[in-house]
């Protein structure tokens, strides 16, 4: 039985996907599977594809790019239902059992399709006979295939033979092993899929422009082939949705908006590091640096409470100076207790952790409230929380990165995190940093504000002669050594001795 066939039957899935609220999304499914249009289909096709001939056999990949509740997940599942317990399972070997893998940002996401999912087998008397054991992330059939959900992880997917994999919300993977969590998940899927020539369908709202989907969406929108690119507002896959709840939203951020509503890349996006200068900043296998004696460590720490999905981080590091060049900034300890943790145990942890490289004066933001401070201090470390926002550490941080001015440890999560790192273009204002959807940045802004710290401290030690001058002091080199010993007592209260 052909999809569209399934999808009409009130046997089967026509009860849940009413005509004519679903009938944009009967047009995507007959380009699809190859199946003719109809004139007005021909049209819906040409202003969602950009194209004017529409195909004729099922396409190998489809990457659909539409709005926020325009129904892609219910769609997915589906697709994903009908491959399961319908489609032709002629090319699996003997013994061999077929998948059906559907893919989120994380579990809970999965969840959502899935759920879908178990409501078609479960509502359908005649996709209820073939179900022979559920799980919690599973639904397995008696004609030898197995629906399975996971989060985005490539690591997690191989092994398997595919009947089809769905990249829900694509655009958001995220992943902190790796900066292309996308890419690497769609290569670890492509040869899941090679010998039954299953479909793979990424199904998303768009973000910026880069990754798996725009990449897909620059290469092939527009463009004749076996993949297919859908793009549509919400509004026009389901065109029930509320007028004024978008209207406001245009009005509250339109850039947001139109990612959202109208499945348009944002242009105000960029990465805020390449890869490749990462790389060139990273000491290759140094994961930490001992203490060494003589040299002036600074300490800066993003805190977190412990209950919710943030880190409390800490990170220490020192400038070098280097002729009359800017300051050289080494990245000596970085560390991270993730939640959920007792935030009074880990100050005392972070305490330790800082004197360990002498450090009795470290900063942080005020985002964590004033019982980091105290906390700390009962354990010797005074921590001043006057630090920028994280936007402008990171701003601040970028011409070390690029200018190859710093050496960061090789630590795979913080540089997944800067590598994530995103720049929104602001006009005549001043540029914001910050992670995606979803990510992390607990590591990456500790490590930009002890960098940040290291060269104001370094400057600072530059400025000392001059300060010399101005004192008159005959003993020029005593009295450097006497500021240079009440530097962290001076830069803790603002005021030059």
């Amino acid at each position: 039985m052909q999809l569209l066939a399934a999808l009409d039957d009130p046997k089967l899935f026509a009860p849940f996907f009413p005509s004519p609220a679903w009938d944009r999304w009967r047009t995507f499914l007959r380009v699809l599977t190859g199946q003719p249009l109809s004139g007005d289909e021909l049209a819906v096709f040409t202003q969602a594809t950009g194209r004017t001939t529409a195909p004729t056999v099922p396409a190998a990949e489809a990457w659909v790019v539409c709005g926020r509740r325009a129904g892609k997940s219910r769609v997915a599942s589906v697709v994903a239902a009908y491959t399961a317990a319908l489609a032709d399972l002629s090319k699996l070997a003997p013994g061999e059992t077929g998948v059906v893998l559907c893919c989120a940002v994380d579990k809970a996401q999965a969840g959502v399709i899935l759920g879908y999912i178990r409501a078609l087998f479960s509502d359908v008397p005649l996709l209820r006979s073939l179900v022979s054991n559920e799980t919690a992330e599973s639904i397995e059939l008696r004609r030898r295939v197995r629906i399975e959900v996971k989060s985005s992880n490539y690591r997690a997917v191989r092994g398997v033979t595919l009947l089809a994999a769905v990249l829900d919300e694509c655009a958001f993977l995220r992943d902190e092993a790796s900066a292309l969590p996308d890419v690497e998940l769609y290569r670890a899927l492509k040869p899941a899929l090679a010998t039954t020539g299953g479909l793979m369908l990424g199904l998303s709202s768009p973000w910026a422009r880069r990754g798996l989907l725009w990449t897909k969406y620059r290469k092939h929108w527009a463009q004749d082939g076996s993949v297919l690119v859908w793009q549509a507002p919400s509004t026009t896959m389901h065109p029930g949705l509320d007028a004024e709840l978008i209207a406001e939203a245009r009005e509250d951020d339109p850039e947001a908006a139109a990612a959202e509503w109208d499945a348009c890349f944002r242009a105000d996006l960029e990465s805020y590091c390449s890869a490749d200068v990462l790389d060139a900043c990273t000491a290759n296998g140094v994961t930490e640096r001992p203490p060494i004696d003589g040299v002036a460590y600074v300490g800066f720490l993003d805190a977190a409470a412990g209950s919710g999905r943030d880190s409390f981080t800490a990170c220490v590091a020192h400038a070098e100076l280097r002729g009359s060049g800017p300051p050289f900034v080494l990245v000596d300890a970085v560390r991270e207790w993730r939640p959920p943790f007792d935030p009074l145990a880990v100050a005392e942890e972070a305490a330790t952790f800082l004197r360990g490289y002498r450090i009795e004066v470290a900063q942080s933001d005020g985002y964590a409230g004033a019982w980091v401070s105290e906390a700390i201090a009962r354990h010797g470390v005074h921590v001043l929380q006057d630090a920028e926002p994280r936007s402008s550490l990171y701003l601040a941080a970028l011409p070390l990165l690029t200018g190859r001015q710093c050496e960061l440890l090789d630590l795979p999560r913080m540089r997944t995190q800067f590598a994530q790192l995103e720049r929104r273009r602001r006009a005549g204002g001043r540029d914001v940093v910050d992670h995606p959807p979803g990510g992390h940045d607990d590591l990456c802004n500790a490590v930009a504000g002890a960098m940040v710290r290291a060269v104001a401290f370094a400057d600072e030690g530059r400025a000392l002669p001059e300060l010399v001058r101005h004192h008159g002091t005959d003993d020029a080199t005593e009295t450097m050594r006497e500021h240079l010993a009440t530097l962290p007592s001076w830069v803790a209260h603002g005021d030059p001795p």
